[in-house]
């Protein structure tokens, strides 16, 4: 399984990017979170998403399927889904939590996914979405997926961890772990409640390591870097490394 990130930025991200860097990603100024899964999963659909698949070298067209994490402008816009929708091709799948509302949008097959509850996606793919400490007003779950013999956890958007979600990755042995890291290598943010910071990550990999969810071959990033939060790449990276885990980047593909 390969994953690409093609966005890796937060809410605030420059309102220039596609101006400023029309045709290649640069690890200091991310774009909206979005990431791709072996060339035709896609993750979230923001304002950056179809210009990153540009520069990535992906056609809409190889896009089968498009998962939600929650609805907020940054992860879900309309016209973007729209775009990837269009065109000659087979009905654009989509998956989002049960009772998420969603727009009518030509050539789009909607599958609604109820939490804790695993679909199977061809011969390769599953995908559970579990409960997030997020907004609930954007309907957010996060990604537990096994693709090709790999397991991904994708969790941005949500601080912390809550109990059933929890539960659900005992075991699990995950071959990548992406959580949200909005906030920066600081203590005292009041985003607690729906983003995490370094610190907290640092707090809960151990225990992620205690219940088997994450074990030494397990990699660890964190992507939805707030621009506002954070150092430059460099920096922020070394301060990750010294914990234990990777930052991502725009454009960083990582093959399990």
């Amino acid at each position: 399984m390969t994953i690409q990130f093609l966005g890796t930025g937060a809410a605030d991200y420059s309102r220039s990017i596609l101006e400023d860097f029309p045709d290649r990603f640069d690890p200091d100024t991310r774009r909206a979170s979005a990431a791709l899964l072996t060339g035709r999963f896609l993750i979230d659909a923001g304002p950056h998403v179809l210009n990153s698949l540009q520069i990535a070298g992906i056609s809409s067209t190889d896009i089968t399927d498009l998962f939600f994490t929650h609805l907020h402008n940054d992860h879900f816009q309309p016209e973007s889904v729209h775009r990837l929708a269009a065109g000659d091709r087979p009905p654009l799948r989509i998956w989002l939590r049960e009772d998420a509302p969603f727009p009518e949008i030509p050539n789009v097959e909607l599958h609604r996914m109820h939490l804790h509850e695993t679909y199977r996606i061809g011969d390769s793919l599953t995908v559970t979405g579990l409960p997030a400490n997020h907004g609930q007003d954007s309907y957010p779950q996060h990604l537990l997926i096994e693709l090709e013999g790999k397991k991904l956890y994708y969790a941005l958007d949500g601080a912390w961890i809550l109990n059933s979600t929890f539960n659900a990755l005992r075991d699990t042995h995950l071959d990548m772990l992406v959580l949200d890291g909005t906030c920066g290598d600081y203590v005292g943010d009041f985003r607690l409640g729906e983003h995490n910071s370094i610190p907290m990550i640092r707090l809960m990999l151990p225990s992620f390591r205690t219940v088997g969810a994450i074990d030494d071959h397990t990699a660890v990033y964190i992507s939805h870097l707030a621009r506002t939060l954070h150092k430059s790449h460099a920096e922020t990276s070394a301060i990750c490394e010294a914990s234990g885990f990777r930052t991502a980047y725009d454009g960083l593909a990582v093959t399990l």
